[in-house]
């Protein structure tokens, strides 16, 4: 009898860790409604208001095989509340703004933190298989998480079956007010 008590124990503690360990689902995910906890999370404070000495926008595609991810507006952004991260986003253009009273490097991985949707060098929120990483039109290895967020850079995070040939996007075309 203590013996399958103690096997119904040791499944209940593996179901929950699997569980807790569960990947994240498909796309779309949607913008964080907690802003102030996701961007501490991240590592980020709330400058609205602020006087800015840095003010970067590099632009994010995620591509589940040859299907574009929206990433949402307002990822660390809000007008009504006053509150802008300091790495956030306005639209689904796939702008992200970096927008602080101080210069300093902040990463890919401080966005996906705030925005809630995991990153890791093998997957991109639920989406798991090759990740393919471009910076500006070169292949970039390692964590994607580390890849800093620069001025009028594109980075590109392709997703594909296992095998599959990875295709970059098109280069983005920044629009003017960006130069």
């Amino acid at each position: 009898m203590r013996r399958a008590a103690a096997a119904v124990v040791g499944v209940a503690v593996v179901v929950l860790v699997a569980g807790c360990a569960a990947p994240q689902g498909a796309p779309p995910w949607p913008r964080p409604t907690d802003l102030a906890a996701r961007a501490q999370d991240a590592g980020l404070r709330d400058v609205w208001g602020q006087r800015l000495a840095e003010h970067v926008h590099t632009h994010v595609t995620i591509t589940d095989g040859d299907e574009p991810v929206v990433i949402p507006g307002d990822i660390g952004h809000s007008a009504a509340e006053h509150f802008a991260a300091e790495v956030h986003t306005h639209d689904t253009s796939g702008i992200v703004h970096v927008e602080s009273p101080e210069r300093r490097t902040f990463t890919l991985g401080q966005f996906f933190d705030e925005w809630g949707v995991s990153l890791g060098p093998a997957h991109v929120g639920g989406l798991h298989g090759d990740l393919t990483v471009w910076v500006d039109g070169h292949r970039s290895y390692g964590n994607p998480r580390s890849i800093p967020l620069r001025d009028l850079e594109q980075v590109d995070l392709v997703v594909t079956t296992i095998g599959e040939v990875p295709r970059r996007p098109a280069a983005f075309d920044w629009p003017p007010q960006y130069h």
